[in-house]
Formats: C-alpha cells, structure tokens, sequence
C-alpha cells in the first residue's frame, strides 16, 4: 500500500512537471492535442473531431434538394472501386451525372445528411469567398498587399505580398506543413486557441508571388484579409453568398480556435457529401446557380487553372489535373476527401472518408484519385 501510495505521489508529480513544462516552452496546446486526438485512439485529425472543439455555425437558408435520376442506384460500384472503400474506409461516395445524383453510396453508419471534416477541401471555399469579395468590390483584386490588412507584412520579403499569392499558395512564409508532427507549426495552428497570434507571427523568408509550395499558413492568413475586408465572420460571409443561394439541405460547422474565435480556414467544415458538392457544381456552371451569377466567370476560370508553369497541378484553391485529356479540378482534403468536377462530361464524383491511398503514381495526385476516377467511368458505361 505504502508503495502504491508513493507511486501515485512519484506519477502525480511527474505529470504536474510535464504539464508545467509544456507551458514554460509555450507548447501547451499539446494538451487539447492529447485530449482530442490521441486519447480518441488517432494520431491524426480525424472525421469526427469537431465534436471536440468549438464552432461556428454556417447556417442554411430554404433547401434545395438535388435531383434523383431516373435510373439512380440501379448500377452496383464495380468490385475494384468496393475494394477501394472498403481497404481506405470510405463513409460516403456519389456520382452526379448532369446535376442529378446517379449513384450514392454511405458506409460506416453514415448517411446524406452525417457531418464529417472538410479537412482542406474548405481552402476551395475559402478562395471562393476571396472571389466573392472581389466582387462585391470588398477587396480590390487579387493583387491587393496583404499588408493593406495586417500591417505585420509591410516590411521585408512580404511586403508585396497579396491576397492572390496567398490563394495559389506562393506566399514564401515560413510555414511547415507537417501533419503528423506534435512540434510543427501546422498541429500548433490546429490545437493553439490563439490562431490569429500564430499566423501574424509568420515571416518571409521567400519572394512572395515567385513559385508554388503548398502552405496552410497561406489559407489561414487569406481568410483573416477577407474577415477584415467584409467586416464579418467567415462562417456568416459563406453562409450568407453561397450555402444559403445554393440551397444547403443541412447547416455546416467551422471549427474555431475557442469559443467565439475564428475559424481554421485552410480546414474543418463539418458538412456532407451533398453540400459539399454544391460547390463542385458551382464552378461546373462557371458561378451561376439557378441563373444567378453569385461568383465571377472570370474568376472560377483563374482558379481552375495552373498560375505557375512549373506547378500545373494547382491554381487558386483547386486542385488541377487533365488525366487522361480531360480537364479536371477537385476539391481535395486531407485523409482523401475530394470534390472532383469533370466539365466535358458534366460529372461531379464526391468521396468522404477515414483514409487515402497515398501516390505511388509519380504525382501529386493519389491513388485513389484515379481509382475513384476509373471506376466511376465504368458504372456509368463510358471510358476515361
């Protein structure tokens, strides 16, 4: 008994070390890491997480349902694409043929209307707002200084930042995008309740506007200029131009950094499958919803396509891709989560889940990309 007793008194104050030592070494946002995510049994944000953090609300306005085509759910997924489901754990997968859903699959105990995490497919939207606010003449162009907004980046290498460098991720800030790293900038932006301070304290360390490196510093960053630019939350601002116009069947959540704080904008929309295509759709139809011009043409055609020769895979917030000679451009978030829109042939193919098949295709795109891809040309009895 007496050894028990000094163990727990040994244990407790080793604990109460570990604890104070994290905050001397300004790393106590490790602790809601560890109660949010790994005492979850992850080592990495997962689909459900925004159980465990503060929101807010991206409210909806009158629904409007997608359409069901005649022939829906009459052709199975092919054995290959199952397979793909089952081994990387899917929870929902649609085909929307000429805006009507042909095919819908859930898995897990998902259904249309369960929540799961964006993850960075919310960069998308985030650079749609950017659009949106251009066009309301709230932000003056895609070449306005960030500094106009956060005079922090008015000296040195970011001093000719702008908004447009932030959205096609060529920003030069010293960001790390590390996910699976306790240390790195990127789990401190996620766990941290003081995300503003994080971001202001980036630096320059590259000549903004030059070249392509994926940050998501930049989108984070993005989001605070276009707050600040319509003077709302970003949640409010989406909710308002397109969930509510597009006819959102369900209300979203956008994780924040506490209570009231502001949303981590390069991820985290807890929605589903059919409002998040949504926004496939959108940009299929060049910015117009039932006849309404809501987004810029000119716009939704810069962002589907690459700034940087040398980057041809991303434009601004789209990820970009002519497999097989077909224009294509995906929505793309960790953990494999993907939006993918193919114009010529009016598809819009939505995959959420638990995993992705990392590349071992010499690209930037993974595996099941191309799976997802393949297989929904099969069902729908055409070739890529």
């Amino acid at each position: 008994m007496k050894f028990l007793k000094k163990f727990l008194l040994w244990l407790a104050g080793l604990l109460f070390l570990l604890v104070a030592l994290m905050y001397i070494f300004n790393v106590d946002y490790l602790l809601k890491a560890v109660r949010t995510i790994y005492l979850n049994g992850h080592k990495t944000a997962f689909l459900d997480d925004y159980n465990y953090f503060d929101n807010r609300t991206i409210e909806k306005g009158t629904a409007q349902p997608w359409t069901i085509a005649k022939d829906y759910n009459q052709v199975k997924p092919t054995t290959e694409l199952e397979k793909m489901h089952q081994q990387i754990g899917t929870v929902a997968f649609l085909i929307i043929k000429n805006d009507s859903i042909w095919s819908e699959s859930y898995y897990d105990g998902y259904d249309k209307d369960s929540k799961s995490n964006s993850f960075s497919m919310a960069k998308s939207i985030v650079s749609a707002s950017l659009g949106k606010a251009i066009m309301e003449g709230r932000i003056k162009s895609l070449d306005q200084k960030v500094s106009d907004f956060f005079p922090e980046f008015k000296e040195g290498k970011s001093a000719t930042l702008t908004v447009g460098d932030l959205s096609s991720m060529s920003s030069g800030l010293n960001w790390d995008e590390s996910y699976y790293s306790p240390f790195s900038i990127t789990t401190r932006a996620y766990f941290d309740d003081d995300l503003k301070g994080v971001i202001l304290g980036l630096k320059g360390i590259d000549t903004p506007g030059k070249k392509y490196k994926y940050l998501s510093g930049d989108t984070q960053l993005l989001a605070m200029c276009i707050e600040k630019a319509v003077g709302k939350s970003l949640a409010d601002y989406v909710s308002e131009k397109f969930w509510k116009p597009m006819g959102a069947e369900n209300e979203a959540l956008w994780q924040t950094d506490k209570e009231d704080g502001i949303v981590k904008a390069y991820c985290c929309i807890a929605s589903n499958a059919r409002d998040f295509a949504r926004f496939g759709k959108l940009y299929k139809q060049n910015g117009k919803w039932n006849g309404q011009q809501i987004l810029d043409s000119a716009f939704v055609a810069t962002s589907t396509r690459p700034r940087f020769q040398d980057a041809p895979d991303y434009g601004y917030g789209w990820w970009l891709s002519d497999y097989k000679n077909k224009k294509i451009y995906y929505m793309r978030g960790h953990l494999g989560q993907y939006v993918i829109v193919i114009p010529k042939d009016d598809l819009i193919v939505v995959r959420l889940g638990h995993q992705n098949a990392r590349s071992t295709n010499g690209t930037v795109h993974s595996d099941d990309f191309y799976v997802f891809l393949d297989e929904t040309y099969k069902m729908l009895g055409q070739k890529m």
